[in-house]
């Protein structure tokens, strides 16, 4: 399974963003996007989940051989900052969630995996830390199961023990989705993705995927990324 990139163009009134931006992202690995401040990486992000209409270009998703348009019902998106109610509980949440979808979950046994305790799945949501909201999130994404995984700075503000147990179910998920992963962070760049992309001047380029575990990735990187 593929995700297409094809010549994706987007303006802001004076302002060019992505410039024809064209890549494939296969699943079963993690493929890191790393770009400069205001490179454009949430833009194309927002475009993948519909939230945004490119100027032009597609956004196609080749399954077997067979190419179509991506779907919105097949993308999902971990934010920076958990977009999540209030005045609910976890549990209250998923049970709505699962429903909603048209699943049948084990939302104990799904809490317990994520390590969320009895007490915590029953609070409400507004006194859940930066880390539990992420865990729900993560949750949703394990019902949803969409073909396609938006990782928008996902680890930001997480404790080590949460960032590590996020990394392990964001393994778990790339057997068999497509993840993009952005990030400004290059040790977690290096630690989890499988290959990185970088976005610069509003094109997509690959980084020659034999820096990627060298002592010059840092440099590597920089050099792609700089006007000079």
């Amino acid at each position: 399974m593929k995700l297409i990139i094809q010549d994706i163009v987007k303006n802001f009134k004076e302002v060019s963003v992505l410039q024809g931006a064209t890549e494939e992202f296969e699943s079963g690995i993690i493929h890191g996007l790393i770009g400069r401040n205001g490179a454009g990486k949430t833009t194309l992000f927002n475009i993948i989940y519909h939230e945004l209409q490119a100027d032009s270009g597609q956004v196609l998703i080749d399954e077997d051989g067979v190419v179509k348009p991506l779907e919105r019902k097949d993308v999902g998106m971990l934010f920076s900052e958990p977009l999540l109610p209030d005045f609910v509980t976890g549990y209250e949440f998923i049970k709505f969630f699962s429903e909603a979808q048209q699943k049948e979950v084990a939302i104990d046994l799904m809490f317990d995996e994520f390590e969320l305790s009895e007490q915590d799945r029953h609070r409400l949501m507004k006194d859940y830390s930066h880390g539990m909201k992420n865990k729900v999130m993560l949750m949703m994404l394990f019902i949803q199961q969409p073909k396609v995984i938006l990782l928008d700075e996902p680890l930001t503000s997480l404790d080590i023990v949460v960032a590590s147990q996020m990394k392990q179910w964001l393994r778990k998920l790339k057997r068999e989705h497509i993840l993009l992963l952005s990030t400004h962070v290059l040790d977690l760049a290096r630690d989890l993705c499988d290959r990185i992309v970088f976005l610069h001047h509003g094109v997509l380029r690959e980084l020659d995927p034999a820096k990627l575990h060298q002592p010059d990735f840092e440099n590597s990187l920089i050099e792609a990324l700089s006007d000079v």
